[in-house]
């Protein structure tokens, strides 16, 4: 069983993507959605709450867990594993730097990331420890989460394209090949950002954890496709609302019931 979670609800593009290439496991999914958004927590608090989401999933007996959250996996990452030290945990920061740095032809590479993502400099961290000549340009884009959660999700909607061209004004001038979508949530607009940045190879974070997931559970044996695994979904809020979001997430209606849990409990 794979264990996922995040701040709300941008980790459910990265389940989709751990469906696709797992169809046989069984996931947990939790969205702390009572205590949305982590971005603007202090580091401390940050660390605090990942805790309690990893214990959550843990009282679920998981072979492995993706932190699908890039505040959570630039600032509680090391903690976590420290904390659980015989459960393999992949965070999106380092499956996104390393896809992002196979992916570059000209080693400038394009960060687009929340504040608190940005401001840890965890992307440009990994990168340099990769490849010390990459170039790297970075962009808080505090407007993609909330025109995703809204609906502006269109490759034409105009204002999702005014706002990319907005927020990557300097990574567009610096002709960066390559964008690192370093929140769960951008890869829902990626059809807008690419309106505006045609010649990027645009890097979807929780797909590239996946992907790392998916050889840690094949390096265990976890390989069956004679089965369709089951999804579990929680939150720390009233579930209400969170199908009509989740839809827009994962390209289809939610058919398993959502549980809203106690996570302080944890």
């Amino acid at each position: 069983m794979i264990g996922i979670f995040d701040s709300g609800l941008g980790g459910l593009s990265a389940l989709k993507e751990a469906r696709r290439l797992m169809p046989h496991e069984d996931i947990v999914y939790f969205g702390d959605t009572g205590r949305v958004p982590y971005g603007t927590r202090s580091r401390e608090t940050i660390i605090k709450y990942s805790l309690q989401d990893m214990n959550f999933l843990a009282s679920h007996n998981i072979d492995a867990v993706m932190v699908a959250c890039g505040t959570a996996s630039s600032n509680a990452l090391d903690t976590l594993r420290e904390a659980y030290p015989s459960i393999p945990i992949i965070g999106v920061i380092d499956a996104g730097a390393r896809a992002a740095a196979k992916a570059t032809k000209n080693n400038i590479i394009g960060i687009a990331g929340t504040p608190s993502t940005i401001g840890s400099r965890a992307f440009e961290t990994k990168l340099r420890e990769i490849n010390g000549d990459f170039e790297m340009i970075s962009a808080a884009c505090p407007l993609f989460v909330p025109l995703v959660e809204n609906g502006f999700i269109s490759p034409d909607d105009e204002i999702t394209k005014l706002a990319a061209k907005t927020h990557l004004k300097n990574i567009i001038e610096a002709g960066a090949d390559t964008l690192i979508l370093g929140c769960t949530h951008y890869p829902i607009i990626a059809g807008a950002i690419s309106r505006v940045i045609p010649y990027a190879t645009l890097i979807n974070v929780g797909a590239a954890a996946a992907e790392e997931l998916r050889e840690i559970m094949a390096s265990r044996g976890r390989v069956d496709t004679n089965r369709i695994g089951k999804v579990q979904y929680f939150v720390s809020d009233e579930p209400q609302g969170f199908e009509r979001i989740a839809s827009i997430f994962l390209g289809e209606e939610i058919t398993d019931s959502v549980a809203r849990i106690d996570i302080e409990k944890y």
